[in-house]
């Protein structure tokens, strides 16, 4: 089994790519999930400083993001990935998996 961290520059460029690479399959539903793949985390957005609000959460100062949309695959498949990133502080893991590390289930 293997772990990918993604970082893309938007969500639209993550799912053509994703699509692309059989990570997902287009169906008559939807998206699914493509072959030997286990589990797709749309992380989104990464807020490196929080927000403030009042107490009608009125903004008082605005959250600050990480560049990039993020994505997390865990894959029975070896997939090469242009946009494979190894963070030092991830903000998710599977089951506390080290996203760099195959791990046998």
């Amino acid at each position: 089994m293997k772990i990918y961290k993604l970082n893309y520059t938007d969500k639209e460029t993550a799912i053509v790519d994703l699509i692309a690479k059989g990570v997902y399959v287009e169906t008559e539903n939807g998206l699914a999930y493509g072959q030997g793949i286990q589990a797709i985390v749309e992380i989104g957005l990464i807020v490196q400083v929080e927000g403030t609000y009042d107490s009608d959460f009125n903004v008082i100062t605005e959250p600050v993001y990480a560049e990039g949309y993020a994505y997390d695959i865990m894959s029975d498949n070896v997939i090469v990935f242009e946009s494979e990133i190894f963070p030092n502080n991830p903000r998710h893991s599977f089951a506390g998996c080290e996203p760099t590390n195959e791990i046998e289930i």
